[in-house]
């Protein structure tokens, strides 16, 4: 693999979080990320264990996320989760916020609720990416917020969407536009510099994995990555 396609693959991590998921998709799709070799898989809590056993003697982590996918569950639970998931073997949590909390300006609860998950995560040796659902916290102003928050409080990454976050389009259906160029500049220069930026939700194509790369990302949830991955192959070579 030369050193573009391998920069491109330690960008991913490979997300294995559908609701429907079976134990055999977990197995096929860990196969997938070490076929790959990409940076880390993002699994349900449950399946932690499970995947770290798969991916035992490769080099891709395991990641964890943590309430899951709409971040309502009380800080306490959000906590003991993330101690859970830690226990059970993941060395990256990511983290849904309170969206609501952040929707209404209560930015001290924000800030207890990230600070109390990245100080558990950071005693188990573990980085913490920040969900900020942008679909749903669209204003500007509430973003650079949240950026600053996470400065502060020493999170790892800020991130833009669980992939589930689903808002009603005028014609009735549901869809995200997830994480977007303009988004991703705008967390990219709100942070400090400690911090790191992960697109997630729509990237599914190599030209728009090299896009988020140029805006400032260093990594990038994928379900797409045998596409994009293979893409890169044939385009840049093995």
């Amino acid at each position: 693999m030369n050193e573009i396609v391998y920069k491109l693959a330690k960008m991913i991590d490979h997300s294995i979080l559908h609701p429907t998921m079976t134990d055999e998709d977990l197995r096929r799709e860990c196969e997938v990320a070490r076929k790959y070799d990409v940076a880390s898989v993002c699994v349900k809590p449950y399946a932690v264990k499970q995947a770290v056993e798969l991916l035992q003697g490769s080099d891709v982590l395991v990641g964890c996320v943590i309430g899951f996918p709409a971040g309502n569950s009380a800080t306490g639970v959000k906590v003991f989760e993330a101690e859970q998931a830690c226990k059970d073997g993941a060395v990256e949590i990511d983290m849904v916020i309170n969206i609501g909390k952040a929707l209404q300006g209560d930015w001290a609860y924000i800030t207890d609720e990230i600070k109390a998950v990245t100080d558990a995560c950071h005693k188990h040796k573990a980085i913490v990416k920040v969900i900020f659902e942008t679909d749903y916290v669209t204003k500007e102003t509430d973003i650079v917020k949240l950026c600053r928050v996470c400065t502060e409080v020493g999170a790892d990454y800020v991130k833009t969407s669980s992939g589930f976050g689903f808002v009603k389009q005028a014609n009735g259906d549901y869809n995200y536009k997830g994480a977007t160029i303009p988004v991703l500049e705008l967390m990219k220069k709100s942070v400090g510099p400690k911090v790191k930026v992960k697109a997630a939700g729509g990237v599914r194509t190599l030209d728009q994995l090299i896009a988020v790369q140029a805006a400032g990302c260093s990594r990038c949830g994928a379900t797409a990555t045998i596409v994009m991955m293979e893409d890169a192959m044939k385009r840049f070579g093995n």
